[in-house]
């Protein structure tokens, strides 16, 4: 196989001063205690979607605008975990507005800008997550529950469409990458009454990946090193090294030894943040 590490991609210096503009105006938001997230994230997205009625008076506008304004403002819409019977409500109402702030970002026109959107996405998650380590990267239409109960490390990546289902709680180690339509799960139902729930907290240890399509289930361990491949469904804890594949996911590889892996140079990821 050939070595191909992420390369730099341009764009316009006022485009890349513009969005570090916006981007730092929102994090010193957020870092205020003052702030009032469900109005940050009302006027964000009126701003993204509807700017032309700012200022409008929504009475009179047609209904179904009308409708469609109240969907910027969080404290109008519902989301399936507030149903969830184990919620904190403390702490979902206060991760709430970020998490609808980023759903709906990623179905906006910004939403597919890789460059903006990876890193917006790393600004609220430092808000959501319990802990976020540094550099972060989410691509688009990544789904949680609870979204506090999201414990990341460093360098992690999770790709598209992937539902985080963090009820019970997600540790991610470091360097874990997730690949496309993956699902990582942490609650699971009896199967005489769906309404019996167990959420065990699912960990992921430090380099692990799971690949295109993979689900691990609740509670699960993935012990550091170790992999679930295309497709697979781990139901049971993977050991260091070990590549698990199919329904159920089964220990069928192992990765080589690490002194015997290709001794590529350190790169940089063109996505990272700047050393502090």
């Amino acid at each position: 196989m050939a070595f191909l590490p992420l390369r730099q991609v341009d764009m316009t210096e006022p485009a890349r001063r513009l969005y570090d503009r916006w981007l730092g105006e929102l994090a010193e938001e957020l870092a205020d205690e003052g702030t009032d997230r469900n109005e940050l994230c009302r006027r964000v997205l009126t701003d993204l979607y509807y700017p032309q009625y700012r200022d409008a008076d929504p009475a009179e506008l047609p209904l179904a605008t009308q409708v469609a304004l109240l969907q910027m403002d969080p404290r109008n819409i519902t989301l399936e975990p507030e149903y969830y019977a184990d919620i904190d409500p403390e702490r979902y109402y206060r991760v709430k507005p970020l998490l609808w702030l980023w759903e709906m970002f990623d179905k906006s026109p910004l939403g597919e800008n890789v460059h903006l959107g990876v890193k917006f996405r790393r600004v609220l998650a430092q808000h959501i997550f319990r802990r976020c380590g540094r550099n972060f990267k989410a691509f688009h239409f990544v789904k949680f529950s609870y979204g506090y109960n999201m414990e990341v490390g460093d360098d992690v990546v999770v790709h598209r469409h992937v539902l985080l289902d963090d009820r019970g709680g997600i540790v991610l180690g470091n360097r874990v990458s997730i690949a496309d339509y993956a699902n990582i799960y942490s609650h699971t139902h009896a199967l005489a009454d769906g309404r019996d729930v167990d959420c065990p907290v699912t960990v992921l240890g430090d380099g692990v990946r799971v690949t295109y399509h993979a689900t691990v289930l609740a509670g699960v361990h993935l012990a550091p090193d170790s992999m679930v491949g295309a497709l697979a469904v781990a139901t049971k804890d993977v050991d260091s090294g070990e590549v698990a594949l199919g329904i159920p996911a089964v220990p069928k590889l192992r990765k080589p030894a690490p002194e015997a892996r290709p001794k590529h140079p350190v790169t940089v990821d063109p996505l990272a943040d700047a050393p502090a």
